[in-house]
């Protein structure tokens, strides 16, 4: 079973940019939460130019899924800023790995 998918490109606004769209086709959840901060970060660092940005978090078939912005820096702070924070059973208060079980309670 995959637990975590990070992807990388296509959260922009050009023609060519459609992840964020095939992503929510599919997807049981959204995780507004991500997206909302993945910006809140990057407005520190690139000011304005992050409204351009559609970085998204998700949930598809009990695997999170996070699309994040091509550019390497946009990837290096979701990853140092976010990711790698949700993505460890240590972090508290809480933290993603510790409700992965529990994604397909009714």
């Amino acid at each position: 079973m995959i637990d975590v998918i990070i992807t990388t490109g296509g959260t922009g606004l050009t023609g060519r940019d459609s992840t964020p769209e095939a992503v929510e086709e599919i997807c049981q959840k959204k995780i507004s939460g991500f997206g909302e901060l993945f910006r809140q970060l990057s407005y520190k660092k690139i000011g304005t130019s992050t409204i351009q940005s559609r970085a998204l978090g998700a949930i598809i078939n009990n695997t999170f899924i996070f699309c994040l912005p091509g550019s390497p820096g946009a990837c290096k702070d979701a990853w140092d800023d976010i990711l790698q924070f949700q993505l460890d059973i240590r972090h508290l208060p809480c933290n993603f790995i510790e409700i992965l079980p529990r994604l397909n309670e009714r």
